[in-house]
């Protein structure tokens, strides 16, 4: 495994891990985030966006196009905004429609004379085992939920030219954005680690390697699907 992969929220997290395992087949990678990584890699480049600005993000992926060919596209940044029903506000509704929908097309635009060019690309889209329906979740539900249309949609347009397209959908898995709802050690967290079929709480490596997966270019019959990688938290309902 080889090539440029672009990857958003790279930084932490889920995003981190997939860019290491990224870094480890020998990648070049291309980490579109608010904030630098941590860590350094010869083959990492970090590039400090708000993909939530659409004038941001096009003027990045313009920047990127002209410098490499990117044909592996991982599309991970995500942010939640809890709230009950009552509680909604349409304006971070609209935000997070920009950062996991508009970021996610205008990027995908962007690379996509690469990947045709190469008769060849992988998109994988990080989405959310919460688009089935989970308490305070409207706006992040409904937007990952989205993101499954945009998969299918695109699977079916993209085939054709050798790009493959497909969503992995985390379960509760331990990172940043989940313990700021969740505290890591709280009787919370354990009683829905005990929830589910595995007894455990998810790690960014188990979505890591199911993300590889989908990259790997010898998988292209695989297309148009979504891999729920959440110890079985989508075989029933799950509460917080």
């Amino acid at each position: 495994m080889s090539g440029t992969a672009l990857v958003t929220g790279g930084s932490a997290g889920i995003g981190k891990a997939i860019c290491l395992h990224l870094l480890e087949r020998g990648y070049e990678v291309l980490n579109l985030s608010r904030r630098e990584s941590d860590y350094e890699h010869p083959k990492l480049r970090d590039v400090a966006v708000d993909l939530a600005d659409d004038g941001a993000c096009k003027a990045a992926i313009a920047t990127l196009t002209s410098e490499f060919e990117i044909t592996n596209l991982v599309h991970n940044a995500g942010v939640i905004r809890p709230a009950l029903l009552e509680d909604v506000d349409l304006a971070d509704v609209e935000y997070l429609s920009r950062l996991h929908l508009h970021a996610g097309i205008l990027l995908l635009q962007g690379i996509l004379p690469a990947m045709k060019k190469a008769a060849f690309g992988r998109v994988v889209i990080i989405g959310s085992r919460a688009m089935l329906g989970l308490q305070t979740r409207t706006a992040y539900a409904a937007t990952k939920a989205a993101q499954i249309g945009m998969v299918r949609t695109w699977a079916l347009e993209l085939g054709p030219f050798g790009i493959t397209v497909n969503a992995v959908a985390p379960g509760p898995v331990v990172t940043d954005m989940f313990t700021d709802v969740v505290p890591a050690d709280s009787d919370k967290a354990a009683q829905l680690a005990a929830s589910l079929p595995v007894r455990r709480l998810g790690h960014a490596d188990d979505i890591a390697r199911a993300t590889m997966f989908f990259l790997e270019p010898d998988n292209g019959f695989v297309t148009g699907q979504t891999l729920f990688a959440c110890g079985g938290a989508s075989l029933g309902s799950l509460a917080l």
